[in-house]
C-alpha cells in the first residue's frame, strides 16, 4: 500500500499530511479524512490504509499545523483514561483557536490539493472525520456542496455545534454517534433538522459505545462499534463516488 508524507500550502502556512492509496497504476476517488483531536498517529495511518485498500485515495491533514507538525503534543502509545485529562488540557487551546474561519480556509486548500493529485480521479469526493474531525467534515461538506458527495462523522460534536454546521448540506450523510455523546432526544432533534433540510442521511447511536469508540489506541475503543463504522462508511462511499 503506497503512502506519502505531504505538505499542503494553505492561506496560513503549510500543513503536513499523510496519504494512502491503492497501488494499481490508475486513479481512484478521493477521500479527505479528518483525524480526531489527538491527530495523525499510527492508528490514523492504519485507518487511512484500511480505507485506501477499498479503492480510495485518502488524505489525512494535520489539523493543528499552525502549532507544529504532527503529533503536535506528545502522545503515549496507548491513550488511557488516566492520561486523557492532561492531554485534553494541552489540546483544548488548539481546538478553541481552530475557528470556523480557519476550518473553511483550510478545507479549501485541502480539497484543492486532494483533487490535484495524479492518483485521484476526476469527480466528486467524500469527507469523513472523527471526534472534532467529524464536525470539520460536516463544515467542509456544507461549504462545498457541488464537490462533496458524501460526508460521514463518527463520535463527533455535530449536534452540539448547532444547525449552522448543517446549512447547505447536499452530500449524503452518515452520523455514527457514541451512546455516551448523544441522548435519544438529542438524536431526534438532530435528525429533524436533517429532515427539514431535505438531506439524505442515516444518523444513529451505536449501542454500548463511548466517545472515541473507533480509536484502537484509546480506552474508548469498541471493536463492535468500530466494525459498525466500517459497515456504514464503505457502502456510503460505494454509492456516492464513481471510480473511473
Amino acid at each position: 500500500m503506497p503512502t506519502k508524507t505531504l505538505r499542503i500550502s494553505t492561506a496560513d502556512g503549510r500543513a503536513d499530511a499523510f496519504a494512502a492509496f491503492p497501488d494499481q497504476g490508475r486513479r481512484h476517488p478521493g477521500v479527505l479524512m479528518y483525524a480526531d483531536g489527538f491527530g495523525i498517529r499510527p492508528v490514523l495511518r492504519e485507518m487511512a490504509r484500511e480505507l485506501a485498500g477499498h479503492g480510495y485515495y485518502v488524505l489525512v491533514p494535520n489539523l493543528f499545523y499552525r502549532h507544529g507538525p504532527a503529533p503536535v503534543i506528545g502522545l503515549p502509545e496507548h491513550i488511557g483514561e488516566a492520561a486523557r485529562p492532561e492531554l485534553m488540557a494541552q489540546l483544548m487551546p488548539l481546538i478553541e483557536a481552530h475557528t470556523v474561519e480557519r476550518v473553511l480556509r483550510d478545507a479549501d486548500a485541502y480539497l484543492e490539493f486532494l483533487t490535484a493529485q495524479p492518483e485521484v480521479a476526476a469527480g466528486p469526493v467524500a469527507v469523513t472525520g472523527y471526534c472534532i474531525g467529524g464536525l470539520l467534515a460536516v463544515r467542509t461538506a456544507s461549504a462545498h456542496p457541488g464537490q462533496v458527495a458524501a460526508v460521514a462523522a463518527f463520535h463527533g460534536p455535530v449536534g452540539a455545534a448547532g444547525t449552522d454546521a448543517l446549512a447547505g448540506l447536499t452530500a449524503e450523510v452518515h452520523f455514527g454517534h457514541a451512546e455516551s455523546d448523544l441522548t435519544p432526544e438529542a438524536l431526534g432533534e438532530l435528525n429533524r433538522v436533517l429532515d427539514d433540510g431535505g438531506v439524505g442521511y442515516t444518523s444513529e447511536i451505536y449501542p454500548g459505545t463511548v466517545h472515541g469508540f473507533t480509536m484502537s489506541d484509546t480506552d474508548a475503543f469498541d471493536p463492535a462499534g468500530s466494525q459498525r463504522h466500517w459497515d456504514r462508511l464503505l457502502p456510503l462511499l460505494d454509492r456516492t463516488l464513481a471510480d473511473d
